[in-house]
C-alpha cells in the first residue's frame, strides 16, 4: 500500500466540493426567502390611497371645505390637517365643529377649516402607527 498516493490522489475532491456549495447556496436561498417572507407581515402601514377635494368658501366664513372624494377608508386618528406647517387647531386655524375628522373617513366625509385669509397652504397627511412614515394624501392653496 502506497501512502503517498493517498495525499497525491484527488479524484473524489471535486464532487464533495461540488455538493458542499450546493447545500450551501441552497441553505442561504432559504434564509433569504423566509426573511422576506417573514418580513411581510411588518409591512401593514401601507399608505392608503384617497383623493381628497378642497373647496373655499369666502364669503364672510372664510373656510375650506376638506371632502374625501374616493379611495380607501381612514382612521382618522392617522390623518393630520396642517395650513401652513400648523396643524389646524393652533396658529389661527379651526375646524368649525368638533375636533375634525372622527372615526373611519371614508368617502364623503368632510371636515370645515376656517381663519383663512388667503394663500395659505392646506394639506392633509396620513401618519403611519408608529409615527415613522408619512404621506400627503392632500394639497390645497387658498386663493388671495
Amino acid at each position: 500500500m502506497d501512502i503517498k498516493k493517498f495525499f497525491t490522489d484527488d479524484d473524489a475532491v471535486s464532487p464533495v466540493i461540488g455538493v458542499i456549495l450546493m447545500v450551501a447556496i441552497t441553505v442561504i436561498l432559504a434564509a433569504v426567502i423566509a426573511s422576506f417572507v417573514l418580513g411581510l407581515g411588518d409591512s401593514t402601514n401601507t399608505t392608503p390611497t384617497a383623493d381628497f377635494d378642497f373647496e373655499y368658501n369666502n364669503s364672510g366664513a372664510n373656510e375650506v371645505v376638506i371632502t374625501h372624494n374616493t379611495g380607501d377608508t381612514i382612521d382618522a386618528d392617522r390623518v393630520t390637517v396642517k395650513v401652513d406647517g400648523t396643524e389646524v387647531g393652533s396658529g389661527g386655524y379651526n375646524f368649525s365643529s368638533g375636533s375634525g375628522f372622527s372615526g373611519d373617513i371614508s368617502s364623503g366625509s368632510s371636515v370645515n377649516v376656517t381663519g383663512f385669509s388667503g394663500g395659505e397652504q392646506v394639506t392633509v397627511t396620513w401618519n403611519s402607527e408608529d409615527q415613522e412614515s408619512s404621506s400627503t394624501l392632500g394639497e390645497y392653496t387658498v386663493p388671495n
